[in-house]
């Protein structure tokens, strides 16, 4: 009879509510965070950018992952293991092609630079007339007045401590090279995890929101979400690919010398929006200028046309062509405000941040736009879901289609 008073009061402790927070705390509360998120970010850059590696590789790992675990007896386990195995040993392959040809292509071109630039100013320093087509320039009154022996001493003189220091250069790379094999093994490893988890993501995030109609927004946020990097990551991939194949195959049949390296640069850089196109079609109209001969006989300026020409009509097709049936309109945004983001975005994280520049821009447009929409008390979408037509590959539907025609109808039951 004594302990039932203490009973009831620990009760009555316990079933009392957790006061709220007030404005003033909640955005100190806020503040903090925020504070704390920046510093961590700032802290920590190289390791959030490999995370974000990891997660980008899981990400478009998901639908191969997807088509093992539902179409093959492997569990979802299994297929993540086996795609990402058979991911590195294509990898691994690649690396060993490629690595010992552009180890050695790499090597040669630092020992020929002062061949390169002696051969250059020789030809500016010689050169009087420059004949495109009908049309003739007259740049004898122009280079003439320019002491080009000077200048070639001066260049060589600048350049021969670098060349001198090439095999001191190699040795930084491969030691390099054992650094980027151990940060390519940490994100590997973590977009494994990462892959275990992707299926499970969405759920996280729309079971964390208790009110109802957020959590409709915050679904219909993450399927636009999903649309977005989905069309960017895997239609890059798919872009870079066939440019790579277009542009290789197209110069050499031009007789362009290096013209796998520089499909295979073509390819890569159709992950730097804009500007990409444009520096792949330098490289290739630079080589094409200084090769010294070529079979349809070119003057070596006509030969750079005739390859930008090409090179121009390969970007058309894909612009015009490619883009809106691979990517399409996910991304919604110009191509200058693209551009400014390419830049801005470099100048904050590297490399990694000017791929990622397109896809990002997009998601703060879209966060953009529904907070806008919200402080109005508008819909907060502009408009009906564009909700994807699941399409499957014409080789499964003959298949399916095959199926029925053969299979043979049941027997009626005797």
């Amino acid at each position: 009879m004594l302990e039932e008073p203490e009973q009831n009061q620990e009760t009555d402790q316990i079933d009392e509510p957790s006061p709220t927070w007030d404005r003033n705390v909640k955005l100190l509360v806020a503040v903090v965070t925020l504070v704390a998120v920046v510093a961590i970010a700032v802290t920590f850059t190289d390791l959030i950018l490999r995370i974000v590696a990891a997660a980008i590789i899981a990400y478009v790992m998901t639908p191969l992952i997807q088509f093992l675990s539902e179409r093959t007896p492997l569990g979802r386990g299994a297929s993540i293991l086996v795609t990402y195995l058979l991911v590195a040993l294509l990898l691994l392959g690649a690396i060993v092609t490629l690595g010992v040809s552009t180890f050695r292509q790499i090597v040669g071109l630092i020992n020929s630079i002062p061949n390169i630039v002696e051969n250059v100013l020789e030809w500016l320093s010689t050169t009087a007339v420059v004949v495109i087509g009908p049309l003739e320039f007259d740049v004898a009154a122009i280079w003439g007045s320019i002491d080009w022996a000077s200048i070639e001493e001066q260049v060589i003189a600048a350049i021969l401590p670098v060349v001198n220091q090439s095999g001191r250069t190699v040795v930084v790379i491969l030691g390099s090279t054992v650094n980027v094999l151990t940060v390519i093994f940490f994100i590997f490893i973590v977009s494994i995890y990462l892959a275990f988890e992707m299926g499970r993501l969405g759920g996280y995030i729309s079971g964390s929101v208790y009110q109802e109609g957020y959590r409709r927004d915050t679904e219909r946020m993450l399927r636009e979400f999903d649309r977005i990097w989905k069309a960017y990551l895997r239609g890059q991939i798919v872009l870079a690919f066939v440019i790579f194949l277009a542009v290789w195959i197209s110069l050499s049949i031009l007789g362009v010398q290096n013209a796998f390296g520089l499909g295979v640069l073509s390819g890569l850089l159709e992950f730097l929006p804009v500007i990409g196109p444009f520096i792949g079609t330098a490289v290739a109209s630079l080589v094409a200028f200084f090769q010294p001969t070529n079979y349809m006989g070119l003057d070596p300026v006509i030969f750079a046309l005739v390859v930008i020409g090409v090179m121009i009509i390969i970007q058309q097709i894909e612009n015009n062509i490619l883009v809106p049936r691979i990517v399409g309109g996910a991304l919604d945004l110009h191509p200058l405000v693209v551009i400014i983001g390419v830049f801005m975005a470099a100048s904050l994280a590297g490399l990694i941040g000017a791929i990622l520049a397109a896809p990002v821009m997009a998601t703060i447009k879209l966060i953009g736009t529904y907070a806008w929409r919200k402080m109005f008390d508008l819909p907060p979408f502009p408009g009906p879901e564009k909700v994807p037509i699941p399409v499957e590959s014409n080789l499964f539907r003959r298949l399916k289609g095959v199926r029925k025609r053969w299979k043979k109808p049941e027997e009626p039951n005797k």
